[in-house]
Protein backbone atom coordinates (compact mmCIF):
# COMPACT_ATOMS: atom_id res chain seq x y z
CA UNK A 1 0.00 0.00 0.00
CA UNK A 2 2.89 2.34 -0.66
CA UNK A 3 1.75 5.70 -1.65
CA UNK A 4 3.03 6.82 -5.36
CA UNK A 5 0.83 9.84 -4.93
CA UNK A 6 4.07 12.44 -5.19
CA UNK A 7 4.58 11.13 -8.57
CA UNK A 8 1.37 11.54 -10.07
CA UNK A 9 -0.45 15.07 -11.10
CA UNK A 10 -2.39 17.05 -8.31
CA UNK A 11 -6.14 15.90 -7.84
CA UNK A 12 -8.41 18.88 -7.89
CA UNK A 13 -11.52 18.18 -6.26
CA UNK A 14 -14.84 19.83 -5.94
CA UNK A 15 -16.37 19.23 -2.43
CA UNK A 16 -19.61 18.63 -1.96
CA UNK A 17 -22.29 18.22 1.00
CA UNK A 18 -25.41 17.71 2.25
CA UNK A 19 -27.31 19.09 5.05
CA UNK A 20 -30.51 17.15 5.21
CA UNK A 21 -33.00 18.13 8.04
CA UNK A 22 -33.52 13.62 8.45
CA UNK A 23 -29.89 13.60 9.15
CA UNK A 24 -28.26 13.34 12.90
CA UNK A 25 -25.54 15.95 13.56
CA UNK A 26 -23.22 12.97 12.74
CA UNK A 27 -24.15 12.52 9.43
CA UNK A 28 -24.89 15.93 7.73
CA UNK A 29 -22.51 18.27 6.30
CA UNK A 30 -21.97 21.94 7.48
CA UNK A 31 -19.62 24.98 5.97
CA UNK A 32 -17.19 23.42 9.07
CA UNK A 33 -17.16 20.51 8.41
CA UNK A 34 -16.40 21.30 4.70
CA UNK A 35 -13.58 23.61 5.95
CA UNK A 36 -12.36 20.15 7.74
CA UNK A 37 -12.90 18.29 4.64
CA UNK A 38 -10.74 20.90 2.56
CA UNK A 39 -7.89 20.04 5.06
CA UNK A 40 -8.49 16.39 4.68
CA UNK A 41 -7.79 16.95 0.81
CA UNK A 42 -4.69 19.10 1.69
CA UNK A 43 -3.71 16.43 4.00
CA UNK A 44 -4.08 13.77 1.20
CA UNK A 45 -2.06 15.82 -1.58
CA UNK A 46 -5.10 17.59 -3.20
CA UNK A 47 -6.67 20.63 -3.80
CA UNK A 48 -9.74 22.15 -3.24
CA UNK A 49 -11.36 23.73 -6.32
CA UNK A 50 -14.94 24.51 -4.94
CA UNK A 51 -17.39 23.84 -1.95
CA UNK A 52 -20.98 23.51 -2.50
CA UNK A 53 -23.39 22.65 0.30
CA UNK A 54 -27.03 21.71 -0.59
CA UNK A 55 -29.91 22.08 1.73
CA UNK A 56 -32.67 19.31 1.25
CA UNK A 57 -35.30 17.89 3.71
CA UNK A 58 -34.23 14.24 2.49
CA UNK A 59 -31.28 13.04 0.26
CA UNK A 60 -32.82 12.45 -2.79
CA UNK A 61 -32.85 8.81 -3.86
CA UNK A 62 -31.15 9.02 -7.37
CA UNK A 63 -28.47 11.83 -6.94
CA UNK A 64 -28.11 12.57 -3.60
CA UNK A 65 -28.38 15.93 -3.56
CA UNK A 66 -31.04 16.66 -6.26
CA UNK A 67 -31.08 16.74 -10.10
CA UNK A 68 -31.08 20.79 -10.26
CA UNK A 69 -27.87 20.96 -8.04
CA UNK A 70 -26.15 18.07 -9.40
CA UNK A 71 -26.00 19.72 -12.50
CA UNK A 72 -24.45 23.04 -11.23
CA UNK A 73 -21.76 20.69 -9.50
CA UNK A 74 -20.95 19.18 -13.23
CA UNK A 75 -20.80 22.94 -14.29
CA UNK A 76 -18.24 23.44 -11.66
CA UNK A 77 -16.66 20.50 -12.11
CA UNK A 78 -15.73 21.46 -15.73
CA UNK A 79 -15.09 25.36 -15.34
CA UNK A 80 -12.24 24.58 -13.19
CA UNK A 81 -11.01 21.16 -14.76
CA UNK A 82 -11.41 19.05 -12.12
CA UNK A 83 -10.45 15.59 -11.87
CA UNK A 84 -12.99 14.24 -8.70
CA UNK A 85 -15.65 14.97 -6.43
CA UNK A 86 -15.71 14.49 -2.69
CA UNK A 87 -18.67 14.46 -0.81
CA UNK A 88 -18.77 15.19 3.19
CA UNK A 89 -21.17 12.58 3.91
CA UNK A 90 -21.11 8.96 3.47
CA UNK A 91 -22.71 7.90 0.01
CA UNK A 92 -24.28 4.28 -0.89
CA UNK A 93 -23.19 2.27 -3.79
CA UNK A 94 -26.10 3.49 -5.94
CA UNK A 95 -25.46 7.05 -5.13
CA UNK A 96 -21.74 6.79 -6.36
CA UNK A 97 -22.45 4.61 -9.38
CA UNK A 98 -25.12 7.85 -10.40
CA UNK A 99 -22.63 10.76 -9.57
CA UNK A 100 -19.94 9.66 -11.61
CA UNK A 101 -22.20 9.09 -14.38
CA UNK A 102 -23.42 12.81 -14.05
CA UNK A 103 -20.32 14.12 -13.74
CA UNK A 104 -18.10 12.46 -15.43
CA UNK A 105 -15.32 12.40 -12.91
CA UNK A 106 -14.66 9.96 -9.73
CA UNK A 107 -16.64 10.71 -6.96
CA UNK A 108 -15.23 9.87 -3.60
CA UNK A 109 -17.31 10.14 0.08
CA UNK A 110 -15.23 11.31 3.74
CA UNK A 111 -14.86 7.73 4.85
CA UNK A 112 -12.80 6.98 1.27
CA UNK A 113 -11.27 10.25 1.95
CA UNK A 114 -9.78 9.44 5.50
CA UNK A 115 -8.78 5.61 4.03
CA UNK A 116 -6.59 7.41 1.56
CA UNK A 117 -4.66 9.33 4.25
CA UNK A 118 -4.38 6.72 6.31
CA UNK A 119 -3.09 4.67 3.39
CA UNK A 120 -0.54 7.15 3.40
CA UNK A 121 0.51 6.98 6.93
CA UNK A 122 0.22 3.70 7.99
CA UNK A 123 4.45 2.80 8.46
CA UNK A 124 4.20 -0.13 10.15
CA UNK A 125 2.97 -3.94 10.11
CA UNK A 126 0.46 -3.12 12.50
CA UNK A 127 -1.02 -0.22 10.65
CA UNK A 128 -1.34 -1.63 7.55
CA UNK A 129 -2.82 -4.63 8.54
CA UNK A 130 -5.37 -2.03 10.30
CA UNK A 131 -5.63 -0.04 7.40
CA UNK A 132 -6.30 -2.87 4.44
CA UNK A 133 -9.08 -3.99 6.64
CA UNK A 134 -10.73 -0.80 7.31
CA UNK A 135 -10.67 -0.41 3.48
CA UNK A 136 -12.59 -3.49 1.94
CA UNK A 137 -14.89 -3.43 4.93
CA UNK A 138 -15.53 -0.18 3.16
CA UNK A 139 -15.46 -1.28 -0.35
CA UNK A 140 -17.34 -4.48 0.15
CA UNK A 141 -20.46 -3.39 0.37
CA UNK A 142 -19.91 -0.65 -2.69
CA UNK A 143 -18.56 -3.08 -5.16
CA UNK A 144 -21.45 -2.82 -7.28
CA UNK A 145 -21.08 0.80 -7.35
CA UNK A 146 -17.63 2.04 -7.76
CA UNK A 147 -17.11 1.40 -11.48
CA UNK A 148 -14.90 4.85 -12.16
CA UNK A 149 -13.01 4.39 -8.75
CA UNK A 150 -12.16 0.71 -9.33
CA UNK A 151 -10.73 1.75 -13.06
CA UNK A 152 -8.56 3.65 -11.96
CA UNK A 153 -4.68 2.58 -11.89
CA UNK A 154 -1.92 4.63 -10.24
CA UNK A 155 -1.61 6.36 -6.91
CA UNK A 156 -4.40 8.95 -7.01
CA UNK A 157 -6.91 10.06 -4.15
CA UNK A 158 -8.86 7.17 -3.36
CA UNK A 159 -7.09 4.32 -5.37
CA UNK A 160 -4.45 3.36 -2.36
CA UNK A 161 -4.64 -0.23 -1.04
CA UNK A 162 -6.11 -2.75 -2.59
CA UNK A 163 -5.45 -2.91 -6.29
CA UNK A 164 -8.14 -3.34 -9.04
CA UNK A 165 -7.69 -7.07 -9.88
CA UNK A 166 -8.17 -7.68 -5.99
CA UNK A 167 -11.51 -5.96 -5.37
CA UNK A 168 -12.70 -7.91 -9.25
CA UNK A 169 -12.76 -10.66 -7.78
CA UNK A 170 -16.12 -12.43 -6.03
CA UNK A 171 -17.16 -11.36 -2.45
CA UNK A 172 -16.37 -14.34 -1.14
CA UNK A 173 -12.31 -14.18 -1.97
CA UNK A 174 -12.84 -10.49 0.18
CA UNK A 175 -14.71 -11.97 2.71
CA UNK A 176 -12.29 -14.38 2.99
CA UNK A 177 -9.05 -11.47 3.22
CA UNK A 178 -11.02 -10.06 5.79
CA UNK A 179 -11.06 -12.97 8.13
CA UNK A 180 -7.42 -13.36 7.40
CA UNK A 181 -6.42 -9.85 8.33
CA UNK A 182 -8.76 -9.57 11.41
CA UNK A 183 -7.13 -13.00 12.87
CA UNK A 184 -3.82 -11.70 12.04
CA UNK A 185 -4.60 -8.20 14.17
CA UNK A 186 -5.90 -10.40 16.61
CA UNK A 187 -2.25 -11.97 17.08
CA UNK A 188 -1.01 -8.23 17.23
CA UNK A 189 -3.35 -7.97 20.30
CA UNK A 190 -2.28 -11.09 21.85
CA UNK A 191 1.32 -9.65 21.49
CA UNK A 192 0.02 -6.20 23.19
CA UNK A 193 -1.89 -8.20 26.08
CA UNK A 194 1.47 -10.12 26.59
CA UNK A 195 3.62 -6.90 27.03
CA UNK A 196 0.84 -4.94 29.12
CA UNK A 197 0.56 -7.94 31.36
CA UNK A 198 4.62 -7.64 31.93
CA UNK A 199 3.80 -3.97 32.51
CA UNK A 200 1.41 -4.77 35.01
CA UNK A 201 3.56 -7.19 36.65
CA UNK A 202 5.96 -3.86 36.97
CA UNK A 203 3.26 -1.98 38.36
CA UNK A 204 3.78 0.64 35.77
CA UNK A 205 0.33 2.99 34.93
CA UNK A 206 -0.38 3.18 31.74
CA UNK A 207 -0.90 6.92 30.42
CA UNK A 208 -3.24 7.49 27.34
CA UNK A 209 -2.74 10.20 25.04
CA UNK A 210 -5.86 10.82 23.07
CA UNK A 211 -7.61 14.10 21.23
CA UNK A 212 -8.26 15.65 18.14
CA UNK A 213 -6.23 15.28 15.32
CA UNK A 214 -3.62 17.71 15.16
CA UNK A 215 -4.10 18.90 18.56
CA UNK A 216 -0.92 18.38 19.08
CA UNK A 217 -0.25 14.99 20.81
CA UNK A 218 3.06 13.75 19.36
CA UNK A 219 4.71 16.75 19.88
CA UNK A 220 3.84 16.50 23.55
CA UNK A 221 5.13 13.00 23.61
CA UNK A 222 8.25 14.10 22.59
CA UNK A 223 8.79 16.93 25.03
CA UNK A 224 8.00 14.81 27.62
CA UNK A 225 10.15 11.47 26.62
CA UNK A 226 12.50 13.32 23.67
CA UNK A 227 10.77 10.20 21.54
CA UNK A 228 11.72 12.07 18.57
CA UNK A 229 8.45 12.01 16.58
CA UNK A 230 7.98 13.52 13.61
CA UNK A 231 5.17 16.09 14.59
CA UNK A 232 3.78 17.75 11.66
CA UNK A 233 1.26 20.29 11.14
CA UNK A 234 -0.94 17.67 9.59
CA UNK A 235 -4.27 15.79 10.19
CA UNK A 236 -3.61 11.67 10.84
CA UNK A 237 -0.25 12.11 11.17
CA UNK A 238 0.22 9.75 14.16
CA UNK A 239 -1.76 6.50 12.91
CA UNK A 240 0.97 3.35 14.50
CA UNK A 241 1.21 4.17 18.54
CA UNK A 242 4.30 4.78 19.89
CA UNK A 243 4.75 4.11 23.87
CA UNK A 244 7.66 5.37 25.83
CA UNK A 245 8.50 5.69 29.29
CA UNK A 246 8.13 8.83 31.44
CA UNK A 247 9.64 9.51 34.60
CA UNK A 248 7.04 11.70 36.06
CA UNK A 249 8.74 11.82 39.80
CA UNK A 250 11.52 10.37 42.16
CA UNK A 251 8.12 8.04 43.05
CA UNK A 252 6.11 7.65 39.37
CA UNK A 253 7.17 5.96 36.45
CA UNK A 254 4.77 5.69 33.79
CA UNK A 255 4.15 4.37 30.32
CA UNK A 256 3.02 6.87 27.62
CA UNK A 257 1.27 6.46 24.61
CA UNK A 258 0.41 8.48 21.38
CA UNK A 259 -2.33 7.16 19.78
CA UNK A 260 -4.59 7.89 16.32
CA UNK A 261 -6.13 11.59 16.19
CA UNK A 262 -10.10 11.56 16.91
CA UNK A 263 -12.10 13.39 14.00
CA UNK A 264 -15.94 14.04 13.61
CA UNK A 265 -17.50 11.58 11.73
CA UNK A 266 -14.71 8.74 11.94
CA UNK A 267 -16.03 5.82 9.89
CA UNK A 268 -17.45 3.31 12.27
CA UNK A 269 -15.04 0.50 10.37
CA UNK A 270 -12.35 2.50 11.07
CA UNK A 271 -12.79 2.73 14.48
CA UNK A 272 -13.50 -1.27 14.73
CA UNK A 273 -10.25 -1.67 12.14
CA UNK A 274 -7.67 0.59 14.76
CA UNK A 275 -9.01 -1.01 17.82
CA UNK A 276 -5.71 -2.99 18.19
CA UNK A 277 -4.38 0.50 18.60
CA UNK A 278 -7.15 2.33 20.79
CA UNK A 279 -7.42 -0.27 22.87
CA UNK A 280 -5.14 1.03 25.15
CA UNK A 281 -7.37 3.39 25.76
CA UNK A 282 -8.98 0.11 27.06
CA UNK A 283 -6.33 -0.56 29.94
CA UNK A 284 -5.24 3.06 30.74
CA UNK A 285 -5.35 4.11 33.94
CA UNK A 286 -5.22 8.02 32.97
CA UNK A 287 -6.18 9.36 29.51
CA UNK A 288 -4.53 12.82 28.81
CA UNK A 289 -7.10 14.56 26.88
CA UNK A 290 -5.07 16.79 24.59
CA UNK A 291 -7.25 20.05 23.56
CA UNK A 292 -6.17 22.65 20.71
CA UNK A 293 -7.23 25.63 22.67
CA UNK A 294 -7.06 27.71 19.39
CA UNK A 295 -9.04 25.63 17.74
CA UNK A 296 -12.70 27.96 16.49
CA UNK A 297 -14.52 24.33 16.53
CA UNK A 298 -12.67 23.62 20.08
CA UNK A 299 -16.12 22.56 21.89
CA UNK A 300 -17.29 20.58 19.02
CA UNK A 301 -13.78 18.73 18.82
CA UNK A 302 -13.91 18.44 22.89
CA UNK A 303 -17.88 16.49 22.80
CA UNK A 304 -16.42 14.49 19.76
CA UNK A 305 -13.32 13.10 21.40
CA UNK A 306 -15.25 12.42 25.08
CA UNK A 307 -17.94 10.71 23.16
CA UNK A 308 -15.21 8.17 21.39
CA UNK A 309 -13.00 8.42 25.10
CA UNK A 310 -16.78 6.70 26.82
CA UNK A 311 -17.11 4.07 23.99
CA UNK A 312 -13.14 3.15 23.98
CA UNK A 313 -11.77 3.35 27.83
CA UNK A 314 -12.63 1.60 30.90
CA UNK A 315 -15.67 3.14 33.03
CA UNK A 316 -14.07 5.61 35.36
CA UNK A 317 -11.22 6.12 34.16
CA UNK A 318 -9.68 9.46 34.45
CA UNK A 319 -9.41 11.99 31.96
CA UNK A 320 -6.98 15.03 32.16
CA UNK A 321 -8.01 18.04 30.14
CA UNK A 322 -4.71 19.51 28.53
CA UNK A 323 -5.65 22.83 26.73
CA UNK A 324 -2.48 23.09 24.84
CA UNK A 325 -1.24 25.56 22.54
CA UNK A 326 -2.03 28.23 25.41
CA UNK A 327 0.61 30.77 24.39
CA UNK A 328 -2.25 31.16 21.26
CA UNK A 329 -5.26 32.41 23.50
CA UNK A 330 -6.10 35.23 26.30
CA UNK A 331 -5.57 33.35 29.30
CA UNK A 332 -9.56 33.88 30.43
CA UNK A 333 -10.39 31.61 26.94
CA UNK A 334 -9.51 28.40 28.83
CA UNK A 335 -11.64 27.04 32.17
CA UNK A 336 -9.58 26.35 35.16
CA UNK A 337 -10.13 22.80 36.76
CA UNK A 338 -8.92 20.37 39.48
CA UNK A 339 -8.13 18.62 36.12
CA UNK A 340 -7.51 21.06 34.03
CA UNK A 341 -3.75 22.26 32.85
CA UNK A 342 -3.00 25.16 30.49
CA UNK A 343 0.19 23.59 28.38
CA UNK A 344 2.16 24.71 24.98
CA UNK A 345 4.04 21.17 24.00
CA UNK A 346 6.10 22.95 21.51
CA UNK A 347 7.61 25.57 24.42
CA UNK A 348 7.67 22.93 26.56
CA UNK A 349 5.06 25.54 28.93
CA UNK A 350 3.31 23.76 31.27
CA UNK A 351 5.13 20.44 31.77
CA UNK A 352 6.22 20.78 35.27
CA UNK A 353 2.21 21.45 36.08
CA UNK A 354 1.37 18.41 34.24
CA UNK A 355 3.83 16.02 35.48
CA UNK A 356 2.44 17.49 39.09
CA UNK A 357 -1.12 16.86 38.25
CA UNK A 358 -0.30 13.25 36.44
CA UNK A 359 0.87 12.15 40.09
CA UNK A 360 -2.16 13.55 41.74
CA UNK A 361 -4.76 11.92 39.33
CA UNK A 362 -2.97 8.31 39.06
CA UNK A 363 -3.74 8.95 43.29
CA UNK A 364 -0.54 7.29 43.64
CA UNK A 365 1.16 8.21 47.09
CA UNK A 366 3.76 5.65 46.23
CA UNK A 367 6.73 5.02 48.65
CA UNK A 368 10.04 4.48 47.25
CA UNK A 369 11.71 2.82 49.85
CA UNK A 370 14.53 0.17 50.43
CA UNK A 371 13.53 -3.43 52.48
CA UNK A 372 16.26 -5.26 54.07
CA UNK A 373 13.61 -8.73 54.37
CA UNK A 374 15.11 -11.82 56.41
CA UNK A 375 15.89 -15.07 54.12
CA UNK A 376 13.07 -16.16 55.89
CA UNK A 377 10.22 -14.34 54.08
CA UNK A 378 11.97 -14.94 50.75
CA UNK A 379 8.92 -15.56 49.23
CA UNK A 380 7.91 -11.36 49.50
CA UNK A 381 10.77 -10.81 46.84
CA UNK A 382 8.55 -12.52 44.39
CA UNK A 383 5.15 -10.80 45.68
CA UNK A 384 7.24 -7.94 45.35
CA UNK A 385 7.80 -8.47 41.82
CA UNK A 386 4.36 -9.14 41.14
CA UNK A 387 3.01 -6.38 42.83
CA UNK A 388 5.54 -3.65 42.85
CA UNK A 389 8.28 -1.97 40.72
CA UNK A 390 11.06 -3.04 41.71
CA UNK A 391 14.74 -1.23 41.43
CA UNK A 392 17.10 -4.03 42.27
CA UNK A 393 17.43 -7.13 44.63
CA UNK A 394 20.71 -7.40 46.48
CA UNK A 395 21.27 -11.23 48.64
CA UNK A 396 23.63 -9.74 51.64
CA UNK A 397 24.72 -11.53 55.56
CA UNK A 398 21.98 -9.08 56.59
CA UNK A 399 19.28 -10.49 54.49
CA UNK A 400 17.34 -9.33 50.69
CA UNK A 401 17.98 -5.54 50.15
CA UNK A 402 15.24 -4.64 47.48
CA UNK A 403 14.80 -1.29 46.41
CA UNK A 404 11.28 -0.55 45.19
CA UNK A 405 8.68 1.64 44.65
CA UNK A 406 4.89 0.84 46.69
CA UNK A 407 1.59 1.38 46.47
CA UNK A 408 -0.16 2.19 50.11
CA UNK A 409 -1.35 -1.34 50.33
CA UNK A 410 2.08 -2.80 49.87
CA UNK A 411 3.78 0.16 51.85
CA UNK A 412 1.68 -1.24 54.80
CA UNK A 413 2.27 -4.79 54.43
CA UNK A 414 6.13 -4.62 54.72
CA UNK A 415 6.52 -1.52 56.91
CA UNK A 416 8.15 -3.87 59.16
CA UNK A 417 11.15 -4.32 56.74
CA UNK A 418 11.81 -0.67 55.59
CA UNK A 419 15.12 0.15 56.01
CA UNK A 420 15.75 3.86 54.27
CA UNK A 421 12.74 6.13 52.87
CA UNK A 422 14.02 7.29 49.74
Amino acid sequence: MESNFDAMVQERAVLVGLNADCFTKAQTATDETLEELEALLETAGGFCTGKVLQNRHTPDAHSFIGEGKALEVKMLVEATASTMVIFDNELSAGHIRALEEIFGVTVLDRSALILDIFAQRAKTKEGRLQVELAQYQYLLPRLSGMGKSLSRQGGGIGTRGPGETKLESDRRHIRERITRLQHELEQVRQVRSVARERRMKNSVPVVAIVGYTNAGKSTLLNQLTGAGIPANNRLFDTLDTTSRQLTVSDNLDVILSDTVGFIAKLPHHLVDAFRATLEELEYADLLLHVIDSSDPEREEHIEVVDKLIAKLSKPGTKVLRCYNKADLVESTDIPIGEDVVRISARHGYGMDALLQAIEKALGHSRHHVVLTLPYSQGGLVDTLHKNAQVKSVEYTGEGIVVETILDPILYGRMKEYIAKEC
